[in-house]
């Protein structure tokens, strides 16, 4: 089968059963844009701006597990798809990015709309390529596709040359042949003399935490990592990324960890003896101060990515591997050992942990004046039955979701937690919603997130996606206020929103439908309202408290047992 470049691409995209393309046209991708003319197959979305192409390509890969597509043309195109494709990396998201060059033979002259995609994409992504010849192109996007989704996932970039897409200049197709590098082989299974020795310090423990991340929601862990923390009667906590990958109504569930994290997670963390790592890699937001972090503790890790192993934090026992397989193998040696934790230490290390639970540290003043935002989330809640795809933004209203909105399913919170992407929310619920048309899928967002990518309204009109988008206008941003108020004496510096356009006319203006909510007591028939219009677009303006903050907090210099608290509440 002779085809050109850009029968090519489709072709290989055809191999890969991609669904959708999220993409923008430009001068350097026209002829790729002509071959999508002439089939039927794979959808093109045509989105508003680049950014929104990668956010929506991520969402769709977080809520579905496969590789999101994106295709953008040259210079400014590659460029304003920076920022989705650095946010992707930093959460490990399959993704490909197809990025039109110029021809290859203006390569270095500074020709029209050119940049060099590959050096400028270098550090922010799991690999890039540079096709060099149309005869090399079918056998890249093989290549492509399987260092995104194997191994810890990530964007991978191919910037293909115009002239390789040329209609009429042909080569033979052919995608059969298996994919050969030799300096990528990804282990799968763990060393079972480690996955044994690790069992045993388990089982030795007597103040334990397992404490998951991202790695068992995109390694579809969720059920092995349910059945170990059973079998064991261990509490669980969750990284940011890692929420719903053990069912967060779980009696065992302690909350999440981390910066905003709960207390009893953070005490936890602190205090416990032996530490279960599992598909997660130490950030900063989870660790806090490094010197006091997990202080009497002997740590297990378990992670796909041998380069996370030690990397923040030495561990003693680390297994390099597919993180369900790992634990599927430490259930079955366990199963089969007579050998069981101290079960009087156990139950006296739920008391304790019960005790910090009593704090109720996610307490908060209700008021019949002014919305609180956090009560916006629990009403969120029961009005989805706590089972929608919930995208967020970044700032407060991310951390108030994680905090109030339990989920019990992995892949339904889907938010940017390593690069922390104002502008996310709105693209992602977006490709989420394409993917899962008849599932409920919200976008939680504050005023100032949701202008950077609120453009992309318009393509949720042209492809008639449902999202109910709920915004907690302070009319700050807040989590620059916060970190103002606590560590800057108040001095706001610039974050206050003065200049905020009518969130209800401009979603009118778009073809959607805006409500305003001022009032606590109209918090509740809103949301309901909202969800009964289930073929539309709903932005639901909640004008919320300006004074609320996100606790717990850790600030930076602090350990997991060096938490601010909400000044409102009398914690002992």
């Amino acid at each position: 089968m002779e085809l050109s470049g850009g029968q090519v691409l489709i072709e290989a995209l055809k191999e890969e059963d991609v669904e959708f393309i999220f993409g923008y046209p430009g001068g350097a991708v026209l002829h790729i844009y002509d071959a999508l003319y002439e089939q039927n197959s794979i959808k093109h979305i045509l989105v508003r701006h680049e950014q929104g192409a990668t956010h929506a390509a991520d969402g769709y890969a977080r809520a579905t597990g496969k590789p999101g597509v994106v295709l953008v043309t040259s210079g400014p195109g590659a460029t304003n798809a920076v920022t989705g494709i650095a946010t992707a990396f930093m959460d490990s998201i399959p993704m490909v990015v197809i990025s039109g060059q110029v021809q290859s033979r203006f390569i270095g002259s500074d020709a029209f709309q050119e940049v060099d995609c590959i050096g400028i994409t270098r550090p922010c992504v799991k690999h890039n390529f540079l096709v060099e010849s149309l005869e090399t192109f079918a056998e890249t996007m093989k290549k492509a596709f399987h260092v995104a989704t194997t191994g810890r996932p990530g964007p991978v970039v191919v910037d293909i040359p115009k002239d390789f897409t040329t209609p009429g200049v042909t080569v033979p197709f052919d995608y059969s042949k298996p994919v050969e590098m030799r300096s990528y082989t990804p282990a799968v299974d763990g060393h079972p003399g480690q996955i044994r020795k690790a069992v045993d310090l388990i089982l030795s423990a007597k103040r334990p935490m397992i404490y998951s991340g991202g790695g068992v929601v995109l390694g579809d862990a969720s059920e092995q990592l349910t059945k170990f923390s059973r079998l064991l009667n261990y509490p669980v906590t969750n990284t940011l990324m890692g929420l719903g990958a053990f069912p967060s109504t779980d009696p065992q569930f302690v909350g999440m960890l981390g910066m905003h994290g709960t207390y009893e997670a953070n005490m936890g963390m602190h205090d416990c003896d032996v530490l279960i790592a599992i598909g997660a890699r130490f950030d900063d937001r989870v660790t806090g101060e490094l010197e006091s972090f997990c202080p009497h503790a002997k740590i297990v890790h378990v992670d796909i990515d041998p380069a996370s192993i030690s990397k923040n934090v030495k561990v003693d026992v680390p297994i390099v591997g597919n993180v369900g397989q790992v634990l599927g193998e430490m259930v079955k040696i366990i199963e089969a050992t007579d050998k069981r934790a101290d079960s009087e230490a156990i139950d006296e290390w739920w008391a304790q942990m019960r005790a910090w639970q009593s704090k109720d540290c996610l307490a908060y003043e209700l008021s019949d004046k002014v919305i609180k935002p956090q009560a916006v989330i629990e009403a969120l809640w029961r009005a989805t039955n706590g089972d929608a795809y919930v995208t967020s933004d970044v700032g407060q209203h991310q951390m108030w979701a994680a905090q109030y909105y339990p989920f019990d399913k992995p892949r339904r919170w889907i938010n940017s937690g390593g690069l922390g992407t104002m502008g996310f929310g709105l693209p992602a619920a977006m490709g989420v919603q394409l993917a899962f048309p008849d599932e409920t899928v919200v976008c939680v967002t504050g005023e100032a997130s949701v202008q950077m990518c609120i453009q992309e309204l318009s393509t949720c009109l042209q492809y008639g996606t449902p999202i109910k988008i709920i915004c907690l206008n302070n009319r700050y941003m807040g989590m620059v206020r916060q970190w103002q108020e606590f560590s800057y004496e108040k001095r706001y510096s610039h974050s206050y929103m003065d200049a905020l356009p009518d969130f209800v006319k401009l979603t009118e203006s778009y073809g959607h439908v805006g409500m305003n909510i001022d009032k606590p007591s109209d918090v509740d028939s809103s949301l309901k309202e909202a969800f009964e219009m289930k073929d539309r677009l709903v932005f639901l303006n909640f004008v919320t408290d300006q004074t609320e903050n996100v606790y717990p907090m850790i600030e930076a210099g602090k350990g997991h047992h060096e938490m601010r608290m909400n000044p409102s509440r009398e914690l002992a």
